[in-house]
């Protein structure tokens, strides 16, 4: 049988669960979880520090309408909201049969990393919504919120009727959107403003392009400094200069985009090099804008899937969510 978590990342889905003892909910003020704990959640029992393999226990077969969540070990921070990437340890338990579908390593090193978006499933998501960073939460996701109306999944020996139920320390949780101070920024590069979600809008001054890369520090972060050769998650924005369209864009997918801040050309995983050149240096929380002429682009060639040509000089503007 395939591993149940490269059947669901086939699938657009990732399966969690964390089996704790019941206890109330804890969060920090400002987030409201979409889901609770009761009777359900309450006879799963979890014993086990965070960061360690648990020991879970709960009569079979589990069942439940709703998805309910206990938090066994509070953490600290912001609560996780929709879009956010995270990494997880995690335990997977088919509630009926009490079955282990999939477990971590637990060793600070092999972890799930994933969204919390429609391609997650929404038991899963709505779980971990409002959790932070060290804790380590159960989530009982009733099969509603599981498969769904395509019901189970037999490869993972899921039925229809089953619940599952979801161990989940979340070890490292990405930043939803830049959140440094606001800085100013030279008049020549292109304006950016910020709609409610951080999604940015950007207009092109009517003068030429630059000739050479120009790269301007919006926000500044108070994180990790990017380095070179190193896996950065972002959110981004690409446009071209002379026609004003975006060509691509992670606010567009609703989730953020993972590189190597490195030359592609050079580095298996890397970006152009006019981007790596603007991330490298710059630290977690920032947003940056960076105008890229084409020999720091695709070059001559271009690209012709996303509509650039060689002559083509681009602007990206880039929030810098995390390092590995």
């Amino acid at each position: 049988m395939r591993k149940a978590s490269a059947l669901i990342a086939t699938a657009g889905l990732l399966l969690a669960v964390l089996t704790g003892c019941a206890s109330p909910s804890a969060t920090n003020a400002d987030c409201t979880p979409p889901v609770k704990d009761g009777a359900a959640s309450k006879l799963v029992e979890v014993t086990g520090k965070f960061g360690s393999v648990p020991k879970v226990d709960f009569p079979t077969p589990l069942k439940t309408k709703t998805t309910q969540r206990a938090v066994v070990v509070p953490g600290t921070g912001a609560g996780l909201v929709e879009g956010q990437k995270v990494k997880i340890d995690l335990s997977v338990y088919n509630g009926t049969s009490g079955k282990e579908i999939e477990k971590s390593t637990y060793d600070g090193k092999s972890l799930a990393s994933f969204v919390l978006n429609d391609k997650t499933i929404k038991g899963l998501t709505d779980g971990l919504k409002c959790s932070q960073v060290g804790s380590r939460v159960v989530t009982v996701v009733s099969p509603d919120d599981a498969f769904g109306p395509q019901g189970g999944n037999e490869q993972i020996g899921v039925a229809k009727d089953d619940t599952l139920v979801f161990v989940l320390d979340v070890v490292k949780a990405y930043l939803p959107r830049a959140n440094g101070a606001d800085q100013a920024v030279a008049g020549n590069l292109p304006a950016v403003v910020l709609a409610a979600d951080g999604t940015p809008g950007v207009t092109v001054p009517s003068a030429k392009a630059p000739t050479k890369l120009e790269v301007g520090v919006l926000k500044k972060g108070t994180g990790a400094k990017v380095k070179e050769g190193e896996p950065v998650t972002v959110h981004y924005t690409g446009l071209v200069w002379d026609t004003k369209k975006v060509f691509d864009s992670s606010w567009e997918r609703g989730e953020p985009a993972e590189f190597v801040a490195a030359d592609g050309s050079k580095t298996q995983g890397g970006v152009i090099p006019g981007f790596a050149d603007a991330l490298v240096g710059q630290t977690v929380g920032s947003q940056v804008i960076a105008v890229i002429p084409p020999n720091q682009g695709y070059g001559e060639a271009g690209n012709q899937q996303a509509g650039i040509t060689g002559t083509d000089t681009l602007i990206f503007v880039v929030d810098i969510l995390g390092v590995n």
